[in-house]
């Protein structure tokens, strides 16, 4: 079957088409997205602006009519924490469906850790027995552990990379009193979570999933994108450590021109460093493997469980 898969994020507004039966990985087919930075469209009293609705309900309409055009039998829309914390979101919400007919489904955080958890699992398989598996959003760090398919603790703490550099980071390139806060901030707010996964057991795999982890990989030394998914890749803590005091001291410009660094993302990659840089020592990691597979291949393979064997 063909499926679309809309992905309202907080940095990106993604829709993915894949072709999916039970029991096989999926098969992109189609991709079109638009960094809308949903986050960024907010007003004082966090709620999202007008501007940033009417970009989301056009995007919106157009996925849809994209999804239609390409075969989709089915589109499974959701949003994450800029919808999700946004005081006017159920509006924002009933917006779109009212204008587009999409009924966007609002992941809470604990769902994207449970749902990157379960892509991740089924990435590597069996072998890998206990998993720690970690995603840097736009809005949210999500962190899961656990055996199983199901995780054993599933957590989503307000460290993601936007957030922080909206909240944390005033100068270009940072102020290294702003840097040092920040990072005094991450750790805390880390460590208060970081019992509760370590619970779990020590991992017997250790991975990262999403654009921040991606690009810190490729800056550090990680394979280019267009090897394709099935060439190893991951994040040292040794190199991440080198890395991190240059980044502080670079421009958004600068950080643009590295490998793997998108213009839209390169303001935001200071505070995805000092949240990944912590993951690895809070946690103890000397590497973090990086999986192509996240978010949106989890809420994928969940719905087609859900299917009947044919």
């Amino acid at each position: 079957m063909r499926l679309g898969v809309l992905d309202v994020g907080s940095n990106t507004v993604h829709l993915l088409v894949v072709d999916a039966h039970r029991g096989a990985a999926p098969l992109p087919a189609y991709s079109h997205k638009t960094e809308l930075r949903l986050a960024e469209h907010l007003e004082k009293d966090g709620n999202i602006a007008k501007a940033g609705a009417d970009e989301l309900v056009s995007f919106v309409a157009e996925a849809a009519e994209l999804a239609e055009d390409k075969g989709c039998e089915s589109v499974l829309a959701f949003a994450t924490s800029a919808l999700r914390e946004a005081p006017n979101g159920e509006k924002v919400l009933e917006r779109v469906r009212t204008e587009t007919g999409v009924d966007l489904n609002v992941l809470t955080g604990q769902d994207e850790a449970r749902l990157t958890f379960l892509a991740v699992r089924r990435w590597f398989g069996w072998s890998s027995g206990r998993l720690a598996v970690f995603d840097i959003g736009g809005g949210s760090l999500e962190i899961a552990a656990g055996s199983d398919e199901e995780p054993t603790v599933a957590v989503s703490v307000p460290l993601g990379a936007g957030r922080l550099t909206r909240e944390s980071l005033t100068a270009d390139p940072p102020d290294k009193d702003e840097v040092k806060a920040l990072r005094r901030r991450i750790r805390v707010e880390m460590a208060a979570v970081a019992g509760d996964v370590l619970r779990a057991g020590r991992p017997q795999r250790a991975v990262a999933t999403s654009k921040t982890f991606r690009s810190l990989a490729r800056i550090c030394g990680a394979a280019p994108s267009d090897e394709g998914p099935y060439v190893p890749r991951a994040l040292t803590r040794e190199s991440l450590g080198d890395w991190v005091p240059k980044l502080t001291k670079m421009t958004a410009g600068e950080r643009a021109d590295l490998p793997g660094v998108s213009q839209g993302r390169s303001s935001q990659l200071v505070a995805g460093a000092l949240v990944a840089d912590a993951v690895m020592d809070l946690f103890d990691l000397a590497s973090l493997e990086v999986c192509p597979w996240a978010l949106r291949e989890g809420v994928i393979l969940s719905r087609l469980d859900q299917l009947q064997p044919r």
